[in-house]
């Protein structure tokens, strides 16, 4: 179990490297074709949402981090992961969530991402 909880903490690290969210193929690895995203905003959101707003990319110097990661095993091939995310701006501002994402052990024994959500917190 501390493997895998290691293995997906990385993907999700992964998904906060620019280089990978511009990635439409980067993101094909990392997310299932049925994933669905509830972002902080209230909006659902498909997996084409997603890649195709994702490479549009976003401005320079904004940083994320990552901390508190858990893992639950809800099946043998489904996995829940919570964390508390921070993105930082160049000006100094910080936006910080709660972050819940459920991983599904798909063929060639790929985890991807199937459901992800962010909620606004202090």
């Amino acid at each position: 179990m501390d493997d895998l909880c290691r293995h997906l903490k990385e993907l999700e690290e992964r998904l906060f490297d620019p280089a990978v969210r511009t990635s439409k193929q980067a993101l094909a690895d990392l997310l299932s074709a049925e994933f669905r995203e509830i972002g902080s905003s209230g909006a659902l959101y498909t997996f084409h949402d997603i890649v195709d707003r994702l490479a549009e990319g976003e401005p320079d110097g904004i940083s994320r981090t990552l901390t508190d990661f858990e893992l639950k095993m809800l099946s043998g091939t489904l996995a829940l992961a919570t964390y508390r995310a921070a993105r930082h701006y160049p000006d100094g501002r910080e936006v910080r969530t709660l972050r819940s994402s459920i991983w599904r052990l798909e063929a060639e024994e790929r985890w991807r991402m199937l459901f992800h959500q962010g909620t606004l917190t202090q």
